[in-house]
């Protein structure tokens, strides 16, 4: 004890003498870089924003650029998942909970920010943007070389705060950098529409201002404007199509938005969509490979490398996905472009092969046909039967029968090590701008059969699917939506064509179509046939009232059985208590209790 209190009383006294020395005041620190001296050259603000993309990297703190999580936190946090939240995938695994719990209307107001939530990482994040946007002026370089990193930057911004309204509503907007004691820290939430018009600033800055291209070969590398461009018609299409089916201001200036910025992707980018002539194959083919570098229709994808950022995604979502639902299969329309309810080519559900006569390629491409084991090698070429229900006898297992075969990639876990697997994650796809454009032009009801001819029916002509024309068949599922057949045949091929890329949920939600979620989640027939081809298989199963038919029923008997959708508050997400309590202004969301309701 002595000897450390002499070395104490030693530094203390070298830092006294050293205080009066006032050469020694202006010094900077050795083993830090000062702000001061920090902004030299453009490659000073190039590394600044390489953390905002580390920090993006975390897809629960920063729900933005959702790929996978790396390593076992692959089995949380990955874009694939996102759809069971709705009614696209039935999990049942304890590990998918939340999901679950949202999925059926069984959440709670939590305690602690929930995933992908409120996170004290993503609030980080924002300060981390508003640090950049308020030092990149120091930087002696052109202005256009500044707005090009602040164009970044603000586009990060701009997205994180859409998906906080989208999930939240109303949320406090912070352009600054905050101290501990800054009152912005305890004001009240933002309204919406403030907010919005503020995040359309930031994507139309981002826009105008990222470089076409950042010269790196379609890597996994920067946001170009091509992606800040696709980023502002995702965000102006759930905005548009929110306030028309919700109410709000402005509606049909969003939805313009979108579609002008779709338009200029389509008109004047680099990108097409992938396809060799194969119809059978080229949905699914770029989707079940590692390395997407150049290829024509990925715009923005994560890279996953043994020895720097692993995963263990495809072990994870084959286990705890559960299987794609009767729902989701059923969407896809006939050979002949009429959906199932009205084709003479559907040859019904009675086993599991019939379900796939004569329907869209993409139904085959997404979804294990019996006959594509081999095939596909799954799983992991075990050469058992499928489908494979819990209950028999090794084997990958389904909750549904419909196993998920869109991004399955045997070659990426035979042989490898647990969490060490490569499957990247395509977050920015050409495909989705050309539903944005069509959606956002059928909304505003401006559409021509030019505009569908540019973009829905280049990803059915990729299939071999008949066209979409200006007056499609309303598909009775549909016909009491209070939408035209155009805009729901638009919004089932979005479905079709976005199966397992995060956007479902978001979909219904926007379009005000909550009450769907309280549809069960079924799976394929079930009857005499059924049960002795599954033999072993302990499946729950329940009676179709509008055909009479059985079909397998995942959640009977399990907590999220007979889900609810209340109209009233399930459109946005509850603030979590601590942040209430941590800020009394912060108001709870209608519905889920305290001053909010």
């Amino acid at each position: 004890m002595k000897h450390y209190i002499k070395i104490s009383l030693a530094l203390v006294a070298v830092w006294f003498i050293q205080a009066c020395n006032d050469e020694f005041l202006e010094r900077q620190p050795l083993d830090e870089i000062s702000n001061e001296v920090f902004w030299n050259t453009e490659n000073d603000m190039l590394v600044y924003n390489n953390s905002l993309y580390d920090a993006a990297r975390n897809d629960n703190d920063v729900p933005i650029l959702m790929a996978h999580h790396d390593g076992f936190n692959s089995h949380r946090w990955s874009m694939w998942y996102q759809d069971e939240f709705a009614d696209n995938m039935a999990p049942i695994h304890p590990r998918h909970t939340f999901f679950q719990q949202v999925r059926a209307g069984k959440h709670i107001v939590p305690s602690n920010p929930q995933w992908f939530g409120y996170r004290n990482g993503g609030w980080d994040f924002v300060r981390a943007i508003n640090f950049g946007l308020e030092n990149y002026d120091r930087t002696p370089v052109d202005q256009a070389t500044i707005d090009k990193y602040a164009g970044e930057a603000r586009l990060f911004r701009g997205w994180f705060y859409a998906d906080k309204v989208q999930k939240f509503g109303d949320v406090q907007w912070i352009d600054k950098t905050l101290n501990i004691d800054s009152e912005e820290l305890f004001a009240a939430r933002t309204p919406r529409e403030e907010v919005m018009a503020n995040v359309l600033e930031d994507l139309t800055f981002a826009a105008a201002s990222l470089p076409d291209s950042w010269n790196d070969g379609n890597a996994p590398g920067r946001l170009n404007r091509w992606a800040a461009l696709l980023v502002k018609s995702r965000v102006c299409l759930f905005e548009g199509t929110w306030r028309k089916y919700h109410g709000g201001s402005d509606a049909e200036m969003w939805l313009e938005e979108a579609a002008n910025a779709a338009k200029e992707v389509i008109d004047n980018g680099p990108y097409m969509l992938y396809n060799t002539g194969d119809p059978e194959n080229d949905y699914n083919s770029y989707h079940r490979i590692l390395d997407l570098t150049g290829n024509p229709e990925v715009m923005y994808w994560r890279k996953y490398q043994l020895g720097i950022f692993t995963n263990h995604v495809q072990s994870y979502w084959s286990n705890y996905s559960g299987g794609a639902t009767r729902n989701m299969v059923e969407d896809y329309l006939c050979t002949d472009g009429l959906p199932i309810t009205t084709s003479p080519l559907y040859e019904g559900d009675a086993t599991i092969e019939s379900t796939f006569v004569n329907r869209d390629p993409r139904m085959r491409q997404t979804v294990l046909h019996p006959d594509d084991s081999e095939k596909y090698k799954y799983h992991n070429a075990d050469g058992r039967d499928y489908p494979r229900f819990v209950g028999m006898e090794g084997g990958r297992k389904t909750t549904t029968g419909y196993h998920i075969i869109k991004v399955y990639n045997a070659d990426d876990m035979i042989g490898k090590a647990f969490n060490t697997a490569e499957s990247p994650a395509i977050i920015l796809r050409y495909a989705e701008v050309l539903l944005n454009y069509a959606e956002a032009k059928a909304e505003l009801g401006t559409i021509t059969q030019g505009d569908l001819d540019m973009s829905i029916n280049l990803l059915r002509e990729r299939v071999a699917m008949p066209p979409m024309s200006m007056n499609p068949q309303m598909d009775p599922r549909y016909a009491n939506d209070g939408v035209t057949p155009i805009i729901s045949e638009i919004r089932r091929e979005r479905r079709v064509e976005l199966f397992m890329e995060g956007h479902r949920y978001n979909d219904l939600r926007r379009w005000k179509q909550g009450k769907k979620l309280e549809k069960p989640d079924l799976g394929i027939r079930w009857d005499e046939a059924a049960q002795a081809r599954y033999e072993g298989a302990t499946v729950k199963t329940t009676v179709d009232p509008e055909t009479g038919n059985t079909y397998v029923d995942v959640y009977q008997g399990t907590d999220w059985a007979d889900p609810v959708f209340d109209e009233s508050k399930h459109y946005l997400w509850p603030i979590p208590l601590n942040v209430i309590a941590q800020n009394p202004e912060t108001t709870q969301n209608p519905g889920w209790g305290g001053s909010g309701e």
